[in-house]
């Protein structure tokens, strides 16, 4: 489990890619000496797990699913990527729950740079967009951020200048894939209100919950008053 907030990036060294079996090796120096073999890190957003470290570098495994559903296929020597080691029941957690299992890959669709704001849009699947709300927390390449507006196929986000220089969407350009993760807690809310829908009256099902009868149906559930 992680929070979002970026560590480190590190730099790609070595790349071993292929659909059956892939494995990276990364340069990292700001957390290096607490890495640790079998330790859980976040790498551009994909939890992996560190199966191998020396002279400065840690070296981890990509599974097929994983290849096939991030952007770690694209990786080439030299690439930046963001570190976050997990965090422990002692960690700030700034950012919000993270657990680095990839949704999909978005596309960063616009970037517009104009009087100290930096707003980069991503485009998303139909999908994802139950998963997403205003002034909600998103993850991009592992990056906990705060989804500035929503709409059917994509989101926008206001960067601050410390995020551009301290994470790799600094060095992102349009047409760029990056990795998306919705809020786990979203997720649950929705499940937990789909399920307790579906067990309504048949009046009520086969019905899609949207923002104008979402309210009329929680107080049919006895939810909300």
């Amino acid at each position: 489990m992680f929070s979002g907030i970026i560590e480190e990036v590190g730099i790609v060294k070595k790349v071993r890619l292929s659909p059956e079996k892939s494995f990276i090796r990364i340069f990292c120096k700001k957390i290096y000496e607490d890495l640790k073999l079998g330790d859980s890190i976040s790498v551009g957003g994909v939890c992996l797990t560190i199966s191998e470290i020396g002279h400065g570098l840690f070296g981890v495994d990509i599974s097929p699913e994983t290849y096939e559903k991030t952007t770690l296929k694209y990786l080439k020597v030299g690439r930046k990527v963001n570190l976050e080691r997990s965090i422990t029941l002692g960690t700030l957690l700034g950012g919000h729950i993270v657990l680095g299992h990839v949704d999909e890959v978005g596309k960063i669709i616009r970037i517009k740079r104009e009087r100290g704001s930096n707003i980069f849009e991503i485009s998303h699947s139909p999908e994802l967009a139950k998963y997403l709300v205003k002034k909600g927390s998103i993850a991009v390449d592992g990056i906990s951020l705060t989804i500035m507006d929503v709409f059917i196929r994509k989101f926008s986000i206001n960067l601050i200048p410390y995020t551009l220089k301290n994470t790799t969407l600094g060095n992102k350009s349009i047409n760029d894939n990056v990795n998306l993760e919705a809020d786990v807690l979203a997720k649950y809310c929705h499940k937990f209100i789909s399920d307790r829908y579906k067990n309504t009256s048949d009046r009520y099902k086969n019905k899609e919950i949207t923002n104008n009868n979402l309210k009329k149906k929680l107080k049919d559930l006895g939810i909300v008053s």
